[in-house]
């Protein structure tokens, strides 16, 4: 290569490094350009988007954060990619040769070729060849378009956009500062601060979003819902159990309570038996309330019931714990004082009595003051929860009848006891002294001269101040009008306040009527009277057992009267044996199989049993008789012997010895084998033993007979002497009336 040539060549390539560098700094202002029209346009776009959500959906600080987050990450992508990325890059001439090429074919690739080869020791290339490639590189420059390069229309139009999204920004900031100003506060500093709307809707009960109910309880949420121009004609209430976002939200339909009015409209919903926490969300026109929080706890509940039950002086005045129940009995007259243990500190407290018509009387309450309360309600409570009551306590003095105690508690979230903690306190009337009495060997007569012994005890539930017998006397020519003369006769044993007093057989309370000279023919009423020692208004009570009415007879008529009872018991002891007779004869006839057998000695074992029981209870009818005519004073040496040593002691051991041993002995019978001789030899016996003592009986019977006839023969000459001593005194009158 010439001179020439190479001084062409080198101006050649001094205009294609200046084209080049110029097409450098042109690439990196585009860069610029689009990095920043797309920067402005995110930055609008998410403006606007931010501002659409934020006022349709109102979400909550964390959404937001989301929102930013999203935001300045996509923004830190462009410019990363769109900005940094590119300009850091390095922008050689062969780079730009090709971008040049690409959107100019006519270059037919030789400015590429151009920048590629010069400079460069490539042996099999043509100097001439080089120089004419450079010199059409060169040639064609002046054809370069920019716009075709940097795709300039595209440029414009992101630019234009970016410019127009900036300016809605902008124009919104002048025009409608209060929407700005707003945005900021929200997106920015992230307030809670509502976006207005046409719709007005406010939530009644929530305080700073937040409103606590008690568990299980039905909670109504009402809003009130107000317009510039229409009524909301739906509210919708959108709710999901708190900590399960993943779960769908459920839409309930709010209804209307009442009729609009110039305040507005209110809607409510009533959900039943809330058992968790609960997200909530108020939908209404253009209107939006949200987040809302339904924070489920447990109300105040009652854990524990002390009661004290302090007596009254008459009953010793100390204080005796009461077992906690619905109904809590105490003596009347007594001072019960009573004692609340809630389940969570409390805030307000009372205990009341309910009146007749359901009205309530305070017994007792306490409630924080309104400082304290409006502290509490903004989270500012100086005390500690620890260091508010749990309880109540109150005294009711003089309980009478029934008294229903309320209890209501209110806690610090405000909650109350879902009903009312009710109790009843049932105040125990001090009871009249109760008797349980009888007469000992005494039926429905007595002689003048009998002692009537009385058995048993008299109590009362506090004590005893009194106790006596009551005798009434109405002579025999009284009787048809039915007066009668008490005789008091008080119980010596009595010690003072002591709430029982015993008469055991061994040593009743007697009352005789030797020194009374009672007439024959006159009727007597008996009864036991006591007095406690009870100090109440009303005074002590008094009160009496049932009487016993008796009517006096002769000892003649009350010794004829119990030896008819004998006879009437001897025809019973002859039924017994009669009927045990039959069953042994029975069971001889029975045919001999098993079957029969057994059937015949079960029910020979049964008449044993039977028989056993009849003769007790003739014997114990005797000793009855015994008695009768001891407290009668009619019991002679030789009455008793007959009656206890003759009678009722062989009816006793008969009732206990051989009765039994028969009646053991055919239950013990061998299911395989039936012993019927031995059997018949053992009922045999018995009945020997039976008649034997039934034959003195009857021996008996007859010696009563001669003394009957003998007691009737000395009536008879006691009668024939009374009318002669008359008929003497008659003549007697007559014989001076004729002088």
């Amino acid at each position: 290569m010439n001179d020439l040539q190479t001084k062409q060549v080198a101006a050649d390539l001094s205009v294609l490094r200046v084209a080049l560098a110029r097409l450098r700094r042109q690439t990196r202002f585009w860069i610029w350009v689009e990095g920043i029209s797309l920067l402005s346009f995110v930055i609008a776009l998410s403006f606007w988007s931010s501002l659409l959500i934020d006022w349709f959906l109102e979400p909550p600080w964390q959404v937001r954060v989301v929102m930013w987050l999203i935001v300045c990450g996509f923004g830190l992508w462009i410019v990363m990619t769109k900005l940094y990325g590119r300009l850091v890059a390095s922008l050689d001439d062969a780079q730009l040769a090709l971008m040049v090429e690409r959107s100019h074919p006519d270059f037919h690739d030789s400015l590429s070729t151009s920048v590629e080869l010069f400079g460069s020791k490539y042996a099999d290339v043509s100097d001439a060849l080089l120089a004419r490639t450079i010199h059409h590189a060169t040639g064609h420059l002046a054809s370069i378009r920019s716009a075709t390069i940097f795709r300039l229309r595209h440029l414009m139009f992101l630019s234009a956009v970016a410019m127009i999204a900036l300016v809605t920004v902008f124009g919104l900031v002048i025009s409608r500062r209060d929407t700005a100003h707003l945005w900021m506060s929200r997106m920015v500093w992230l307030t809670s601060e509502p976006w207005p709307r046409r719709v007005q809707l406010k939530v009644s009960g929530f305080t700073k979003g937040v409103r606590v109910v008690a568990r299980g309880s039905d909670v109504e949420v009402l809003v009130s819902a107000t317009s510039r121009d229409r009524l909301p004609e739906v509210v919708d209430l959108r709710l999901r159990e708190q900590g399960k976002t993943g779960q769908g939200w459920r839409i309930e339909r709010m209804g209307t309570r009442g009729s609009p009015t110039h305040q507005g409209q209110v809607f409510g919903y009533v959900l039943k038996n809330v058992r968790a926490s609960l997200d909530l969300e108020i939908r209404g026109g253009d209107a939006r309330l949200s987040p809302l929080r339904l924070d489920v706890v447990d109300g105040p509940e009652l854990e524990s019931l002390s009661i004290d039950v302090v007596l009254p002086e008459y009953l010793g005045g100390r204080t005796q714990p009461a077992a906690a129940s619905r109904v809590i009995p105490a003596p009347e007259g007594s001072t019960v004082k009573v004692i609340c243990h809630s389940t969570k500190a409390l805030t307000a407290a009372s205990l009341a009595v309910i009146e007749d018509g359901g009205l309530e009387k305070v017994l007792a309450q306490f409630s924080l003051d309104a400082r304290n309360q409006e502290a509490l309600a903004s989270d500012a409570l100086d005390l500690q929860v620890e260091e508010l009551p749990r309880s109540i306590s109150a005294g009711l003095n003089n309980v009478e009848g029934e008294k229903t105690v309320a209890v209501h508690f209110i806690d610090v979230h405000g909650l109350t006891n879902r009903e009312p903690i009710t109790f009843v306190i049932s105040a125990i009337p001090d009871d009249s002294p109760k008797f349980d009495l009888q007469l000992r060997g005494i039926s429905t007569a007595v002689t003048p001269s009998a002692t009537i012994p009385i058995t048993g005890r008299i109590s009362d539930d506090h004590g005893l101040t009194e106790a006596s017998v009551v005798l009434g006397i109405t002579p025999p020519e009284k009787r048809s009008s039915g007066e009668m003369l008490e005789t008091n006769y008080p119980i010596q044993r009595l010690q003072s306040g002591v709430s029982m007093i015993e008469f055991p057989k061994s040593n009743p309370e007697s009352v005789s009527l030797a020194t009374l000279q009672v007439m024959v023919g006159s009727a007597l009423s008996l009864r036991a009277e006591g007095v406690d020692n009870c100090e109440l208004p009303g005074g002590p009570n008094r009160a009496s057992g049932d009487a016993w009415m008796l009517d006096v007879i002769t000892p003649e008529a009350m010794q004829a009267m119990l030896e008819a009872r004998e006879v009437i018991l001897r025809r019973r002891y002859e039924s017994v044996i009669a009927d045990l007779s039959q069953s042994r004869d029975q069971f001889a006839t029975e045919e001999s199989t098993r079957d029969n057998l057994l059937v015949a000695v079960a029910r020979l074992g049964e008449s044993a049993g039977r028989s056993a029981g009849e003769t007790a209870e003739i014997c114990a009818a005797f000793f009855q008789i015994k008695e009768e005519l001891e407290n009668n004073g009619l019991l002679t040496a030789e009455v008793d012997k007959r009656l206890i040593e003759q009678i009722a002691k062989p009816l006793q051991t008969l009732a206990d010895i051989p009765l039994p041993e028969l009646q053991a002995q055919c239950r013990r019978t061998d299911e395989q084998v039936v012993n019927r001789d031995r059997i018949l030899r053992k009922v045999d016996d018995v009945l020997m033993q039976m008649r034997a003592l039934l034959a003195m009986m009857m021996e008996l019977e007859s010696f009563n007979e001669v003394i009957d006839k003998l007691r009737g023969v000395i009536r008879s000459q006691e009668e024939i002497r009374v009318d002669t001593i008359e008929q003497q005194k008659k003549q007697a009158r007559e014989a001076l009336e004729g002088l």
